[in-house]
């Protein structure tokens, strides 16, 4: 226990001393941990089990006028190779498109993933990780309206915007490296020390030809610990801190996994929990887990002026879901017993 506290402690710690200031940049689930080829290349395959299947949705701002919707799905695998024991490979697919406002500016992502993992001993693992995808960004300005268009009494639709866009969408290609140490005891007490870096060579954004409007690098340090406390009762705790450019995004959070069933084939598992963005925004979280499959939820509870309408603090809905296969291990060769 004691060196549990000392974990969990370290963790907060990392995450709460950084400097702490919220701007939109890219992808931010409040579960991030649901997410992992984003937030890092390098958690790539590192999981329990074989193959994973990943969805997610996060619904934000719908109750004010910039609406942001954005869904994600993934897979990923392990490769072992046949004479060796002390590393694997791992190879994913991910895509994610979101929407926002008026304007349906959109962004449409297919990455491809890779790592290699190298087993320093049965408890200590490292793992590189890299990411290359195509991304295309777009917008429509049917539904937009501008000053020009106001005489100061009223509005004429039909009056010109006098915008003159290059182009109402572009194509950029995606590109990010990363790396990340798992510790792992046992199969309920482990954690991962990560470190991802995204829009590598830094691509234009921008909708005019005349502006270099290039993606800053964004960097996400992930903490992501799971420990055994008792047989129905396992305690996560988790963090992530986004740097991009001037700004900064980070979350801290944890959950109680209360074990319902821990018949080896039926576990079932319900996971209640709470997390904290550094807008103001509280996270509160539901999951459920049985045998190979996991549905997660959380609310997040806008604490800014922004989303101050007739008192509601309606921030953002996320909904994850994982189904994880593992396969049958084949036996290694040994001496069969002659029969007489």
């Amino acid at each position: 226990m004691k060196k549990l506290r000392h974990c969990i402690f370290g963790l907060l710690i990392l995450f709460v001393s950084i400097n702490v200031e919220l701007n939109g940049q890219d992808l931010h689930y409040s579960q991030f941990y649901n997410s992992p080829q984003t937030s890092n290349p390098a958690l790539t395959g590192v999981f329990n089990g074989d193959e994973r299947y990943m969805a997610n949705m996060r619904d934000q701002w719908r109750w004010v006028p910039v609406p942001w919707f954005t869904f994600g799905a993934s897979y990923d695998r392990k490769f072992y190779p046949k004479k060796s024991d002390n590393h694997f490979f791992a190879g994913g697919l991910n895509l994610y498109h979101d929407r926002q406002g008026d304007s349906r500016l959109n962004l449409s992502t297919l990455n491809v993933s890779g790592s290699y993992s190298r087993i320093l001993n049965p408890q200590n693992i490292i793992t590189g990780g890299m990411t290359l995808g195509f991304s295309s960004r777009g917008f429509s300005d049917t539904d937009l309206t501008w000053d020009k268009q106001w005489d100061g009494d009223t509005f004429d639709p039909s009056v010109l915007s006098g915008e003159n866009f290059d182009t109402e969408r572009i194509y950029f290609l995606e590109t990010a490296v990363g790396l990340n140490y798992r510790f792992q005891k046992s199969k309920r007490t482990k954690f991962d020390l990560g470190v991802g870096a995204f829009h590598l060579i830094r691509p234009s954004a921008g909708f005019y030809d005349n502006e270099d409007q290039k993606l800053p690098i964004n960097i996400n340090f992930t903490a992501i610990g799971s420990f055994y406390i008792m047989d129905i009762l396992d305690l996560q705790v988790h963090g992530l801190q986004q740097v991009q450019d001037e700004y900064r995004e980070t979350i801290i959070g944890g959950l109680a996994k209360i074990y319902v069933n821990t018949k080896r084939g039926k576990e079932a598992n319900l996971h209640l929990g709470m997390g904290y963005r550094t807008s103001g925004s509280l996270i509160p979280t539901i999951a459920l887990e049985y045998k190979q499959y996991y549905l997660g939820a959380n609310l997040d509870i806008d604490g800014t002026d922004f989303n101050d309408i007739e008192n509601s603090r309606r921030g953002a809905f996320e909904v994850h879901f994982r189904y994880v296969i593992t396969h049958v291990k084949p036996l290694k060769e040994f001496k069969v017993c002659p029969i007489y």
